[in-house]
C-alpha cells in the first residue's frame, strides 16, 4: 500500500468533513507510517458544501451584511476558491429555514433576496462563476428575491415593482433587465440540485416543500398560482419553459428561476463537488480510495456522496472502502461496488455517545487501525 486517499462526507452532528479524515489518517498512519495520504473534504452539495470545497481548494470566507428571510439584516459568509474566479454560496447562510423562529415561517411573507447579495458581492469583487447550493431554504420565491438582488425589476400589470416574495409571484407580468448588473453577462452559475421536481402541480415546489416551510393547505395553493403565473411570465420573456422542468421546483422554485434568468446549470451536488475540486485527477495513482458519511443505507447510492467517490473511483479501477457512523444493511449496500463496508460505532455504543466529537474521532481511528491491519 502506497497511496491512499481519503474523501469522507461529514458525520452530520459529529465530525465535520476534513475532521472524519484528518482521524482516519491518524490511525492508518499508525500501521502504515510511510503510506502516502491524501485528504479530500467532500460534500454532497447539502450542509457542509461550503466548508468542504474552501478547504479542498485553498480558499477564503467572505464575510458580508446582508438580510434573511424576513429582510432583517445578518451577517452570512461565502467562500471565494481557486484564483479568485468561483465563489461557492450557501442559500441556507442567508435563506435558511433555520434563521427562522418556528412561529416566523412562512413562504408567503419570505425571499432570498439576502443570497442574492452574496451572489452581486462575490460578482462585484470578480468572481465569474458561482457555484449556489440551495438545500435548505425558507422560502417560495422562484428565486425572485436573489434576481432583484442582481438588479432585475419585477412589475405588475401597471408597471408598479414588486417584492418578489411568495405571495407576490401571481402579480408579476413583466421582467425588466435593463439595471442588471452587467457583468452578469460574463458569469457562469452551476446550482446542486438534487430534487427532480418540476416546479408546479402535485409534485412541485409549493405542493411538496413548502409544508415544511410552515405552508398551510391554503398558502400551498395560492403559492403553486404564483409559481404558474411565474412560469408564464418567465416563457413570454425569453422562451425559456420551466413549469414542468425537472429540478425546477428545487428550494420553492430557485432551480427553475436561475435557470430561466441566469443560464444556471443544475448538477447534482456529489458531481459539482467533485468536478470543482479535480476529484478524477487526484485520486491517479491511488491503491485505495476510503469515503463515507454519517450514515450508510439505501440513499447512499442515490446520488450522496459517497455514491459519486465510488463512480469516480471505478472509472480508474481504484478499490474504494466506505465506512459510516452507522449503517443499515440492505441489498443496494451488498451489491453497490465497495470493496468493504464498515460501521465505525461499536456494537452496543449508544448513538448520543457515538456522535460526542472526540468519540466519534477514536471509532474512526479504531475503524482506520483495523482497515489498515489487513492492508500491512
Amino acid at each position: 500500500m502506497q497511496r491512499l486517499t481519503i474523501a469522507i462526507d461529514s458525520f452530520k452532528g459529529s465530525l465535520s468533513s476534513r475532521e472524519v479524515a484528518e482521524a482516519f489518517a491518524e490511525g492508518w498512519r499508525e500501521v502504515l507510517p510511510d503510506c502516502e495520504i491524501a485528504t479530500l473534504p467532500i460534500a454532497d452539495g447539502g450542509e457542509g458544501t461550503l466548508e468542504a470545497l474552501v478547504g479542498a481548494m485553498g480558499g477564503e470566507y467572505i464575510e458580508v451584511c446582508v438580510h434573511d428571510p424576513l429582510l432583517r439584516p445578518i451577517k452570512a459568509k461565502y467562500g471565494i476558491i481557486g484564483d479568485g474566479q468561483s465563489a461557492i454560496i450557501e442559500l441556507a447562510s442567508a435563506s435558511g429555514l433555520t434563521l427562522l423562529r418556528e412561529g416566523e415561517r412562512n413562504p408567503m411573507e419570505t425571499s432570498t433576496y439576502g443570497t442574492g447579495e452574496m451572489v452581486a458581492d462575490a460578482v462585484k469583487r470578480g468572481c465569474r462563476r458561482v457555484l449556489m447550493c440551495i438545500g435548505g431554504s425558507a422560502t417560495n420565491d422562484c428565486g425572485v428575491g436573489i434576481l432583484r438582488a442582481l438588479g432585475y425589476r419585477f412589475l405588475d400589470g401597471r408597471g408598479c415593482e414588486v417584492e418578489g416574495r411568495g405571495k407576490d409571484l401571481a402579480r408579476i407580468e413583466y421582467i425588466d433587465d435593463a439595471q442588471r448588473i452587467a457583468a452578469l453577462g460574463e458569469c457562469e452559475f452551476v446550482v446542486a440540485c438534487d430534487v427532480t421536481n418540476p416546479l408546479c402541480g402535485e409534485l412541485g415546489a409549493a405542493h411538496i416543500f413548502a409544508p415544511q416551510k410552515g405552508a398551510d393547505a391554503a398558502m400551498v395553493e395560492a403559492l403553486d398560482r404564483g409559481l404558474r403565473n411565474f412560469a408564464c411570465v418567465v416563457e413570454r420573456y425569453n422562451g425559456c419553459s420551466i413549469g414542468e422542468m425537472e429540478g425546477a421546483g428545487a428550494a420553492g422554485g430557485v432551480g427553475g428561476g436561475l435557470h430561466a434568468i441566469l443560464h444556471a446549470q443544475l448538477k447534482r451536488g456529489i458531481d459539482m463537488v467533485l468536478e470543482t475540486i479535480g476529484f478524477d485527477q487526484r485520486i491517479e495513482g491511488s491503491d485505495l480510495v476510503i469515503t463515507g458519511e454519517g450514515r450508510l443505507d439505501s440513499q447512499t447510492l442515490m446520488g450522496k456522496a459517497p455514491s459519486g467517490v465510488l463512480a469516480a473511483a471505478q472509472r480508474q479501477n481504484i478499490p474504494v472502502i466506505a465506512i459510516g457512523g452507522a449503517v443499515e444493511w440492505c441489498d443496494e449496500l451488498r451489491n453497490s461496488g465497495f470493496r468493504h463496508i464498515e460501521c465505525v460505532t461499536p456494537e452496543g455504543m449508544g448513538k448520543k455517545e457515538a456522535m460526542t466529537p472526540a468519540i466519534a474521532k477514536e471509532n474512526v481511528r479504531d475503524t482506520a487501525r483495523r482497515i489498515a491491519q489487513r492492508y500491512r
